[in-house]
């Protein structure tokens, strides 16, 4: 659930209070665990591709195809985890949210006009179906 402006506002206040305050706390708190956690995750998963070439190679030398399929199937998925990890790694100058997830703290103003029809919309609704 989306916090609303004022409670948005409110928490900013809170965290230049706390800059303000203990700047060195404060950005030990920020830390940058997810951008370490993704890029962690993207290493394992180059490493992974380069096992299942290795894999892919080894199962043709030995003329096993059941190898270079498990290979190939290694290949794969450590592709998907290195584009899926690359992507959702925050940018170094990027913040991340409350709950850790790297997104933008504040809505872009066309999203935040479309909510606010939104809301408007549900608010009249109400209205005509109370009276």
């Amino acid at each position: 659930m989306p916090l609303s402006e004022h409670e948005q506002r409110m928490l900013e206040q809170m965290e230049r209070a706390l800059y303000a305050e203990d700047p060195k706390f404060a950005t030990a708190l920020e830390g940058s665990g997810l951008r370490t956690y993704t890029r962690r995750r993207v290493y394992q998963a180059v490493a992974g591709f380069l096992v299942g070439i290795a894999l892919l190679m080894a199962g043709m030398v030995a003329q096993q195809i059941w190898i270079s399929v498990v290979g190939f199937l290694v290949m794969l998925g450590c592709a998907v985890l290195a584009v899926t990890g690359w992507r959702k790694a925050p940018k170094p100058g990027e913040q991340q949210a409350a709950g850790g997830a790297s997104a933008d703290r504040r809505p872009s103003r066309q999203r935040r006009s479309m909510m606010n029809r939104i809301e408007q919309r549900w608010q009249r609704r109400r209205d005509e179906q109370g009276q």
